[in-house]
């Protein structure tokens, strides 16, 4: 009982502070258009707190936990396993997450030969900084990937799905991939956001040019259909058609335009129990064997973005 007088006030709590959340972007943005693009702006790129608590809290197993500095940041890393004689897996986490949350497929791995590693992004986990963003989860992603040397296999969740397309696109070495419940669209995110928060439509737009020059990216060359034809190398995708926070229909769009991918649709997993499900981590480990795992999605010009 106390246990759940405890998730019903947690939930109450959550909910008032995303309603006053909403009045007070509603108001601003007619008083004080800057600010609350300023205010919008930061509260996007600032992941949840209470994630990194837990993700701190968190065990790591018999991981050797290690780090190293990029750009300002101290970034921490997880090993599982010997790099010297094994071929590894690299994880991605997603927004709000951290690298330890693979832990359930360390030792599946493991049994079958593999050495694991994972890291914790800038502003995640027991990495260092308060913000971040896209280009930033895929320019520390590749230089986690120059520190360990080229991958057996990518396993990405979330966004860091889309900061693996990024990162593969630039060079990132990795045999097979695997990306579980994966963003393809930044603008489509910011739009799900600002729909959130009841930022007015008119400032939208204005929040999307000043992310561009934040970051110095067009939003639209992060776009998985603009990534993903140039990765040559075999991937599955996986996404639940029940996702309520990223659509299936971007896993499906990741499907579709990468060359050598098949799609597995899976239902009733949601966006975050899909990454530590023992079903997608049994695929995922016959993937990685070689088999045919999913479908292969054909293009249709009545599909959105037209043929692949």
């Amino acid at each position: 009982m106390a246990k759940h007088v405890s998730t019903i006030s947690t939930t109450v709590r959550t909910s008032l502070k995303l309603l006053s959340t909403r009045t007070a972007f509603q108001v601003l943005g007619v008083l004080n258009p800057r600010k609350t693009l300023r205010a919008a702006a930061k509260l996007f790129s600032t992941p949840f707190p209470s994630s990194r608590a837990r993700a701190q809290a968190a065990p790591v197993g018999d991981a050797v936990v290690g780090r190293f500095e990029l750009d300002g940041h101290t970034i921490a890393t997880y090993v599982w396993g010997d790099l010297s004689r094994q071929p590894y897996v690299l994880f991605a986490h997603g927004w709000s997450s951290h690298g330890t949350r693979f832990l359930p497929w360390v030792p599946r791995l493991r049994e079958q030969g593999y050495a694991v590693v994972a890291f914790d992004q800038p502003a995640h986990g027991r990495s260092s900084g308060d913000t971040t963003n896209l280009p930033d989860f895929a320019a520390t992603l590749l230089e986690v990937g120059k520190r360990f040397g080229p991958a057996a296999a990518l396993v990405a969740h979330s966004l860091g799905g889309a900061a693996a397309s990024v990162a593969l696109a630039q060079g990132l070495q990795a045999e097979r991939v695997v990306l579980i419940a994966p963003a393809a669209d930044p603008l489509a995110a910011t739009e799900r956001f600002a729909q959130l928060i009841r930022l007015p439509q008119r400032l939208l737009r204005a929040l999307v040019r000043s992310f561009e020059r934040q970051v110095g990216v067009a939003f639209d060359d992060l776009q998985a259909h603009h990534t993903a034809p140039v990765i040559a190398r075999p991937a599955l995708i996986v996404h639940d058609v029940e996702d309520r926070e990223v659509p299936w229909s971007e896993g499906e769009r990741y499907a579709r335009y990468w060359p050598d991918s098949h799609l597995l649709s899976t239902q009733g997993l949601g966006h975050n129990r899909i990454a530590g499900d023992d079903t997608v981590i049994a695929a995922a480990l016959r993937f990685l064997h070689g088999e045919t795992v999913g479908e292969r999605v054909v293009s249709s010009p009545n599909l959105p973005y037209g043929f692949a």
